[in-house]
């Protein structure tokens, strides 16, 4: 009987867990805070936040950051960037000012 009863609060946790109600939006309070400060959709909650969509390009604020300060495109949202393009020669930025000052 008790194994019964510890299968049926199981169970109920489980559903009430599941359960969305229309005053609370997808995730929990922590992932949809680490939404609004990294600009990610982690919790679902910020679909306009996933990479891709208009208001939102590739990447993260950090990755998108660390690509205009590197010149690079981990992102994925600064193509121009890339290696090898025209607008930019193979390696990084911090990358070619190590070679010319250890020529």
């Amino acid at each position: 009987m008790t194994q019964f009863k510890i299968l049926a609060a199981g169970l109920l946790l489980l559903g009430a867990a599941c359960a969305q109600t229309p005053g609370n939006p997808p995730g929990t309070e922590a992932s949809r805070a680490a939404d609004r400060a990294a600009g990610t959709n982690i919790s679902g909650a910020y679909p306009s936040q996933r990479d891709g969509t208009p208001g939102n390009p590739p990447g993260t604020q950090a990755s998108r950051a660390f690509d205009r300060a590197a010149g690079t495109n981990t992102s994925g949202a600064y193509p121009g960037q890339a290696d090898g393009t025209p607008g930019n020669p193979p390696g990084t930025a911090a990358g070619r000012a190590l070679d010319r000052a250890t020529r």
